[in-house]
């Protein structure tokens, strides 16, 4: 019988397996008691920068349900922070970074050559959890696409409709190169590191994806995730998930990704017949299916898992991250209907 880890991974080969394995995007968070609990002790950022909280957090959904992989409990925008800005969360909800990046003396003063150094807790937390999980089961680091990144920097906080980003990649295009040039840079070495500290995969997260049109989602996003993909081992899975671009499924995946992952606003096995036999699908029930009922979250899981059946190289997962008031019991519903599936039955 595989392993965790092994169904895992064999799944971003495009295996052939009697059940896809199943995690959830952002499964340690609010919804969890045990979560709640530590953060009236602790305040986010302070358990993102420890490495035994971070550890902590990242090991408490697996305590709890039969999950196939662990994923690091950090922020995609420490990356800003590491190269010299900083974030906070406002007060009435939303991110702020410590200053708008608009000027050419700031892109050039951000300090890439500090990524190491400054990320070093990702990488420590990354070894605490590799070291309690063992080899049987996935471990999982992330970072945001460059587009993303960049998005929030130059916005200076919550996105909206992005009209400073894309303003300064329409205006002033070597800015924009020398910005994303950067970012990328650092994230193939902030990559590297969790690679080296014992992920087995790793996500990217172009979570403002959707700002940008077909027609300039390649030379926005798509070559910067090209770059820094191609700076990883070859081979490695590497999965990018790009909200409210299922569209763009079959460029996403020339970015050299071993897996797509999708909202919830398609049909996997109509993207499967686009990007082809040689490319993993992750996804993708709603999460607002999480907040139902039992009988809801059983019937919706199955949905997908018949559209995917006997289709190598599925992920099941969500379509977007699980929010604060999915409840407890219908989690364990959806792990119990994943865990429980066989592809061979009819």
């Amino acid at each position: 019988m595989l392993s965790s880890r092994d169904r895992f991974l064999a799944a971003c080969r495009c295996e052939t397996l009697e059940r896809p394995p199943i995690w959830i995007m952002r499964q340690a968070g609010r919804y969890l008691p045990e979560y709640r609990e530590l953060k009236e002790r602790h305040d986010f950022l302070t358990m993102v920068r420890t490495p035994e909280l971070a550890a902590e957090v990242s090991l408490q959904p697996l305590r709890r349900f039969a999950l196939d992989a662990a994923i690091v409990f950090s922020d995609i925008l420490v990356v800003p922070e590491a190269l010299g800005q900083g974030y906070s969360f406002r007060e009435g909800g939303g991110i702020a970074m410590d200053f708008v990046l608009n000027r050419a003396a700031q892109i050039a003063a951000l300090a890439v050559d500090a990524v190491p150094e400054r990320l070093d807790y990702v990488a420590q937390a990354l070894r605490l959890v590799r070291a309690a999980l063992g080899e049987k089961t996935a471990l999982l680091g992330f970072a945001g696409s460059p587009w993303t990144l960049a998005t929030y920097m130059v916005e200076g906080g919550s996105v909206g409709e992005g009209v400073n980003i894309r303003a300064l990649a329409a205006e002033e295009p070597e800015l924009f190169k020398a910005l994303m040039g950067k970012l990328s840079e650092s994230l193939v070495t902030y990559l590297n590191m969790q690679i080296a500290a014992g992920a087995d995969a790793v996500q990217i997260f172009d979570s403002w994806g959707g700002l940008c049109t077909e027609q300039n989602y390649d030379a926005l996003s798509l070559r910067w995730i090209r770059r820094v993909i191609a700076g990883l081992p070859k081979n490695f899975p590497v999965i990018v998930y790009a909200k409210g671009m299922n569209h763009c499924a079959r460029e996403i995946a020339e970015t050299g990704a071993r897996v797509v992952s999708l909202d919830w606003t398609c049909r996997l096995s109509a993207v499967k017949a686009v990007v082809g036999k040689d490319v993993a699908l992750q996804g993708n029930l709603d999460p607002a299916v999480l907040t139902t009922t039992p009988e809801n979250v059983r019937g919706k899981a199955r949905q997908v898992l018949q559209d995917m059946r006997k289709t190598p190289g599925h992920i099941f997962n969500l379509g977007h991250g699980i929010t604060p008031d999915a409840k407890l019991e219908n989690v364990e519903t959806l792990v119990q209907t994943v865990t429980g599936w066989r592809n061979d039955v009819v």
